[in-house]
């Protein structure tokens, strides 16, 4: 590292690690600093992103990191732990050090708060899954099971539904109080089966899921145990927005957590600060929060090279 860059960028998943190829290959001196905690690494693959369907997550980045290296651009497995702006903006890194850029790419991401029921944790990933688009083809036709959290997870149930006929929606911690005329009529037409109570746990054998319990059941058996294949859950998503709250950036409340308010090319309303991939928004899957990289890397490129140009500099 040389402790002064153009752009840093925190962050190396898919949207940091894209938005420094754009920058590195438009030869801006870039640092990405990758505290090497992605979002899908419990999962062994990864789906829709066209060329790279079926890849693991692991190798994905392994071949962004090494694309990255090709054009120059530096990466320090480090955590940015703080960050100020004065006439530039200083980037305290938990092993010590302090970098200065001109710019920031804020690709942090968030972290997935899962229900608190024995099974689920473990099985992330695997046969527990949230996303039926990363994953409703993998375990197509299977006996799905809905775990609901919140009024949204009627929604998810609807969703699932598409990729098999065997759905149980599990309410949990939703009362049946909650559900609408309109949630109800929709549950009936999709033949999605609804199931009061709470959930004890998950059971498991031979190394797969094979049900789900309820409370009052024992795993001797005697309570009430749906078999499942696989189970669907809506985790909370908690974004890793703290240096953007360090820097006074704006924000907004959505169904899915508070997020910085940003505009098409992910700038935030901090001059000179971007924010990209799961950092500034739920829905940023890995070919998303690429593009969004991408984007937010050629508008940097393009906004320094207009600034030093006005201010009569050529870099």
């Amino acid at each position: 590292m040389t402790g002064t860059y153009e752009v840093v960028v925190i962050g190396g998943g898919a949207a940091g690690l894209s938005a420094a190829l754009v920058l590195g290959r438009s030869r801006r001196r870039t640092l990405v600093v990758d505290a090497g905690e992605p979002r899908n690494a419990p999962a062994a693959h990864m789906q829709g992103f066209l060329s790279r369907d079926g890849m693991s997550p692991a190798e994905f980045l392994a071949l962004g990191r090494a694309e990255i290296a090709r054009y120059g651009v530096d990466l320090v497995r480090d955590r940015a732990v703080d960050v100020t702006r004065g006439a530039d903006f200083a980037v305290a890194l938990a092993g010590g050090e302090t970098v200065h850029a001109r710019r920031l790419v804020i690709a942090t991401g968030l972290k997935d708060e899962l229900p608190a029921v024995p099974g689920v944790a473990e099985r992330f990933g695997r046969d527990v899954i949230h996303c039926p688009y990363c994953h409703g083809w993998e375990v197509r036709d299977q006996a799905f099971g809905v775990l609901a959290t919140t009024p949204l997870s009627v929604h998810q149930a609807l969703m699932v539904s598409q990729w098999s006929k065997d759905v149980t929606l599990f309410l949990h911690t939703l009362a049946e109080s909650e559900l609408t005329d309109d949630d109800l009529r929709r549950l009936a037409a999709a033949g999605v089966a609804v199931v009061p109570g709470e959930v004890a746990e998950l059971v498991v054998a031979d190394g797969r899921l094979t049900g789900v319990r309820l409370t009052g059941g024992t795993p001797s058996g005697g309570g009430t145990a749906h078999p499942r294949e696989a189970l669907f859950v809506a985790p909370r998503p908690i974004p890793q927005t703290g240096l953007l709250e360090k820097l006074g950036a704006e924000f907004q409340e959505t169904p899915f957590g508070t997020y910085p308010v940003v505009d098409p090319t992910g700038l935030t309303s901090v001059p000179g600060v971007w924010a990209v991939g799961n950092a500034m928004g739920f829905g940023e899957q890995v070919v998303n929060a690429a593009s969004a990289g991408y984007r937010a890397g050629a508008t940097i490129n393009g906004e320094l090279l207009m600034t030093d140009l006005d201010a009569g500099i050529r870099m």
